[in-house]
């Protein structure tokens, strides 16, 4: 990996965060966006935070991916609705705060703020540990 701007490696940590919650993502999305918008316009964020408990506890330990109490909606007569939720991610001294955006057929990730406990004099290696963080912290697949 070699990437020179400070843009390029964020672009790669959002990256590497969407893939990471791939499954999450999908999940979410299998809830009506209606039941999301209705949610989200009532203020009742302890039923999205439920929502996104529920979603992410087959495939990620505890306590590393949750909901970060705030939720969006973009609902517009010209394009479908899309759901933005504040997530948060911890695991292996690397927090990290993301919006995730929910349309129809994908998602998206955009970062608010990451840190590093300890962090290195190499965004690269930063950007490793990040993706070596969210490996860890995924549930493993038990063999069928």
């Amino acid at each position: 990996m070699s990437v020179d701007s400070c843009d390029d490696y964020s672009a790669i940590r959002a990256k590497a965060i969407a893939e990471g919650i791939k499954e999450v993502a999908a999940e979410l999305r299998l809830i009506n966006v209606a039941d999301f918008i209705s949610f989200i316009h009532s203020e009742q964020f302890g039923n999205i935070k439920d929502i996104v408990n529920s979603s992410m506890e087959l495939y990620f330990k505890h306590g590393t991916l949750s909901y970060g109490c705030a939720a969006d909606y973009e609902l517009e007569w010209d394009r479908p609705p899309a759901i933005i939720i504040d997530m948060d991610f911890h695991h292996h001294q690397v927090a990290v705060s993301f919006n995730l955006l929910l349309c129809a057929y994908h998602a998206a990730v955009t970062i608010r703020s990451i840190s590093f406990a300890e962090p290195s004099s190499s965004p690269e290696e930063d950007t490793l540990q990040l993706v070596a963080a969210i490996a860890d912290a995924k549930l493993v697949a038990p063999a069928c």
